[in-house]
């Protein structure tokens, strides 16, 4: 019998309670789209191989089917024929994505885009009644190949845009947040989550300088304290994910001009709320993490 999976006396009890509770909303999700355990199952060996072939190598050359299985645990036939068909494509962005990050990213910082408040403006549809300062002029200053009208429709889809009695364009607040759509919303799941964990597990792992992973966590609140500290947070968010998004639509401008490696980012909010079954006494704070 084949089996190279290491015994779980030589597993972290805490490690694998982690991972039980941070795969249980996944689950839910996929057992709610009707993701089954055996697609699942032959997913997982994909993605195994692929990190364990990509991250886990030793010196320059790539590894061999056998090491694989000893790292993985995937018999070498499965190994093989995963290695012979190429890894699958984990980063589909929809169309929709690619360009409206950009025009969301220009309208939240850009000065001419702003009112007082240094919130986004609502814009005249066309050129012809604002000038650039419009939606038209907006979609034209980070592409030509691309009619303002497309991008509208499919905003007005999303929820990502809508019109004020003044028949003008107002942005969500929430800075390209689909209302609706499901592969849009799918893929920021995917994109956010990813990040998030793989900060924490690089925090975890202790590989690089740690990453700012931090939360406050509190379960002794009332409904409505949950209700006052869901508002709190996102406006306080909001406010955070503005000023990076400035500024760092400043220093891309800069760096265009520099040579040498490129990176990228990710700054992310997120707050969760629950009801809890627990007979700890109404108002006790159980810890804060900063």
């Amino acid at each position: 019998m084949h089996s190279t999976l290491p015994s779980i006396s030589i597993l972290s009890p805490v490690l694998v309670s982690a991972l039980r509770r941070a795969l249980r909303p996944l689950i839910k999700l996929m057992v709610a789209k009707g993701i089954t355990y055996n697609y699942l199952s032959e997913l997982l060996k994909d993605i195994f191989v692929e990190v364990a072939d990509k991250e886990f190598r030793i010196g320059t050359k790539p590894s061999s089917d056998s090491h694989l299985s000893l790292l993985t645990g995937i018999h070498r036939k499965d190994i093989k024929r995963l290695r012979h068909c190429g890894y699958l494509n984990t980063e589909t962005m929809p169309q929709a994505i690619s360009m409206g990050a950009r025009l969301v990213s220009l309208w939240t910082s850009d000065e001419r885009f702003l009112d007082e408040n240094k919130q986004p403006k609502p814009l005249p549809r066309f050129i012809r009644e604002g000038g650039m300062i419009s939606f038209e002029g907006l979609v034209a200053s980070v592409s030509c190949d691309i009619r303002s009208r497309v991008v509208l429709d499919e905003w007005l889809r999303l929820g990502v845009a809508r019109f004020d009695e003044k028949n003008r364009v107002c942005l969500n607040i929430a800075a390209f947040i689909p209302v609706h759509g499901f592969d849009e919303k799918a893929y920021f799941f995917g994109h956010n989550l990813h990040d998030h964990a793989a900060a924490a597990t690089s925090n975890l792992l202790g590989e690089n300088q740690p990453f700012l992973e931090r939360s406050v966590y509190y379960d002794g609140l009332s409904e409505n304290s949950v209700r006052i500290l869901a508002e709190k947070s996102e406006s306080l968010g909001m406010e955070s994910l503005l000023a990076i998004n400035k500024e760092a639509l400043e220093m891309e401008k800069d760096d265009t001009s520099t040579s040498g490696s490129r990176y990228r980012m990710t700054f992310g909010i997120y707050y969760f709320s629950e009801p809890i079954d627990t007979e700890k006494p109404f108002g006790v704070k159980d810890s804060v993490n900063y």
